[in-house]
Formats: structure tokens, C-alpha cells, sequence
């Protein structure tokens, strides 16, 4: 199989876990409804399933770090299935929120490995596209599997949604043992010297810009189901279509981050995408009125968020290619812990204000985001004319 083919492959592998994660947001209510509990209540089955995965992953990667990639990868698949399959059968909330746990926990593995492999395995001068294709599944994710996972939480049940999930992973397991080839692990870092990095500015720069980003996404996305039903009085169809009309969007950004990261470089794509993403759910702030110019809005806000977020993945991926690993780890965990606290933000919100209130309040960590991109650039020039400083002295 080619090397693209090989990328498409990790890719279906990112776009079930990305539905098994990002369908909880699309039927929330169903949820509520069903387990008998508050829309803030179902809200916290994200936000502890973010945690979880942003606090697991680190210690598991740095655990099994020695391992085989396709090994693991297949481990961690496995246990996957276990969860989701515990979703299936879980009476009540409780039982349904440790099934979370164990999906989040062997998900982070999951991401970790499918986009180290992707990077390793890529030609070198398609490393961003190669991994830009793998984010792609998650996007694919929003496109394909939230909107089934809302019509068949409408149609029959929920919990199909999550047995589905398991038998196509149960598939998946065949098709990577005959495709995706061995490939050695990293050298273990322990997880000490792993939050260490933190101490190199420009890594904690960019793990910053991640946690803002994602947490402005969180505060949205956890109750955009609920909002465009109560705000605009969406019906199920018609959410449904908008649902698939963002993931599309994410699709798009996704590919254009990739290309444009490779093309232009990751601090341009990342400043244009973070001003789009700003002005859109401001915008969406003062316009409800019209389905259609909401749907608008919304498709240019998932367009952008996402462009920025798989510049995110290729620029960590590539600041130190020797622990590329560990640092795609990091952000993955940067990412679950913004979504987290953004969906912990949202509940707050939604329950104290308003579940209005979540557009005005999720661009504010953007803003954030936006102005430690312009930091990270300016120390980026910083540091670049000062390696030019040494390299002139050295040669005089």
C-alpha cells in the first residue's frame, strides 16, 4: 500500500474516536433525557472525559513509550472497544461515566500514536499535510458521525451510536494489522522531565495558544445543540444538516491549515485563523434571527477553528522532531484540558446566565489565544536573529 494510502488509514482510525468523543455534543439532550438528568449534568460526561484524557495521556505514552508503534496502537484500539461496549450496557449516569473514563484514557493513546505514525511515515516535505490528513478524521468525525449519531439518537437509540463505534474499530484492528507497517518507539521521557518543557518558552507558548483556542471551542460546541434548538427553535432535521454543514467546514479548514502551514508558515495561518474564528461568534452573538445566516456564521467559526487546530499538531510535531511524541502528547492534552475547562465554563454559564451567553463567552479565550500567537512570533523573530547573531560571529 502507498504512503498516502497508509495515512487514510490512521485517518478512519482518528475519524471513530473522534465520533465516539464528539457525539456526546450532538445528543446531549438525548442524553438528559434519557438518564433522567440536567442538560449541566450531561455537559460534565465532556468535561470529565477531556480531563481525563488530558491527564492520562502523558503517563501512558511516557509508560509505553519503549513500545511498538503498531502494537500499541492495536492495545489501545482494544481497549477502546471495551469502553465503548460498556456504553452500550451501562443502566445510569454513573456506570455510563466510568465507560467514558476508559474510552478517554485509551483515546489519548490512540491520537497520540495514529499521529506519531503519521509524521514518521510521511514523505518529509508532506509531514503537515500527512498529519493535517489524520486531523482530517476528526473533522470527518463532526461531518459524518454527529449527524447520524443525532438522527439515530432521534430515530431509535443513543446507545447504538456507541456499539456501532466498537464494531467498525473491530474491523479497523484487521485492516492495520495488514497495512500500517512496525515502527519503533521513542526513547522514554519521564513525565517530570515531559511538564519540563514547559520551562522552554516557545514550547509553552504554543501549548498556550492550544489551551485558549480549545477552550473558546468548548464553551460552544458542548451545548451548540441545545442553543440552535432553543435559540433559533432548529428542529431535529434541520440541526442534524447544520451539524453536517460544520463538519464539512471542519473538513475544509482542516486541509487548508495543513496546505497553508506548509505554504505561507504556521504563525500567518495560525493569526488569520484566529481573527476568522473571533469575529465569527461575535458575530453570532448579535444574529439568530435568520437559520440560514446562523448556519452561515457557524460554518466560517468551524472553518477556522479548525485550520488552526492542525497548524497546531504540525507545529508541535515539528519544534522538536526527537520527541515528537511527546510533544504531540502535550497538546493533545492542551487540548482535552481547554475543551474541558470550556465545557466546565459553558455549564457555568448556561446555568447561572444564559445558554445564549456561550457565543459572547467563548470568543474571550480566543482573544487570548490570538494575542500569545503575536508573542510567540515576536520571540520566534527574537530568537532567529540572535542564532543569525552567533552564526555571524562564529564564521568572523
Amino acid at each position: 500500500m502507498s504512503t498516502n494510502g497508509k495515512i487514510y488509514i490512521l485517518a478512519m482510525i482518528s475519524f471513530l474516536v473522534g465520533t465516539s468523543q464528539y457525539v456526546i455534543s450532538g445528543i446531549l439532550d438525548k442524553i438528559a433525557n434519557q438518564l433522567g438528568i440536567s442538560i449541566e449534568a450531561a455537559g460534565q460526561l465532556i468535561t470529565v472525559y477531556s480531563l481525563i484524557y488530558a491527564i492520562g495521556t502523558p503517563i501512558l505514552m511516557a509508560l509505553f513509550a519503549k513500545m511498538e508503534r503498531r502494537k500499541l496502537l492495536l492495545f489501545s484500539l482494544s481497549v477502546f472497544i471495551v469502553g465503548n461496549l460498556m456504553a452500550v450496557i451501562a443502566p445510569g449516569y454513573s456506570l455510563f461515566m466510568v465507560a467514558r473514563i476508559v474510552m478517554a484514557l485509551s483515546a489519548g493513546v490512540t491520537v497520540v500514536t495514529v499521529l506519531s505514525l503519521a509524521a514518521k511515515i510521511a514523505q518529509p516535505n508532506k509531514k503537515a499535510s500527512s498529519i493535517a490528513t489524520v486531523v482530517m478524521g476528526f473533522t470527518a468525525s463532526l461531518i459524518i458521525g454527529v449527524p447520524i449519531g443525532r438522527f439515530v439518537a432521534s430515530a431509535y437509540d443513543w446507545k447504538l451510536v456507541f456499539l456501532g463505534v466498537a464494531i467498525f474499530v473491530l474491523l479497523a484492528l484487521v485492516v492495520i494489522i495488514k497495512t500500517i507497517p512496525k515502527t519503533h518507539g521513542d526513547q522514554p521521557i519521564p513525565l517530570l522531565q515531559q511538564i519540563g518543557m514547559f520551562k522552554q518558552p516557545k514550547i509553552a507558548l504554543a501549548l498556550s495558544i492550544t489551551f485558549f483556542l480549545m477552550s473558546g471551542y468548548g464553551i460552544v460546541f458542548t451545548y451548540l445543540s441545545p442553543y440552535l434548538v432553543q435559540t433559533t427553535g432548529m428542529s431535529d432535521h434541520v440541526l442534524s444538516f447544520a451539524l453536517l454543514i460544520l463538519g464539512i467546514a471542519s473538513l475544509i479548514g482542516s486541509k487548508f491549515g495543513g496546505f497553508s502551514a506548509d505554504k505561507w508558515g504556521i504563525t500567518l495561518t495560525l493569526k488569520r485563523g484566529l481573527v476568522l474564528n473571533i469575529l465569527s461568534i461575535i458575530l453570532l452573538t448579535f444574529i439568530t434571527s435568520s437559520i440560514n445566516t446562523v448556519i452561515i456564521i457557524l460554518t466560517l467559526w468551524s472553518f477556522a477553528g479548525w485550520s488552526s487546530g492542525a497548524t497546531q499538531q504540525f507545529n508541535l510535531a515539528t519544534i522538536s522532531p526527537k520527541s515528537s511524541d511527546v510533544l504531540l502528547g502535550l497538546n493533545q492534552s492542551m487540548m482535552q484540558l481547554g475543551f474541558a475547562f470550556g465545557a466546565a465554563i459553558g455549564g457555568i454559564a448556561v446555568s447561572q446566565i444564559s445558554i445564549s451567553s456561550i457565543t459572547w463567552m467563548g470568543s474571550i479565550p480566543v482573544i487570548i489565544s490570538l494575542i500569545i500567537t503575536f508573542v510567540l512570533s515576536q520571540y520566534l523573530m527574537t530568537e532567529k536573529k540572535a542564532r543569525q547573531s552567533v552564526g555571524t560571529q562564529i564564521r568572523a
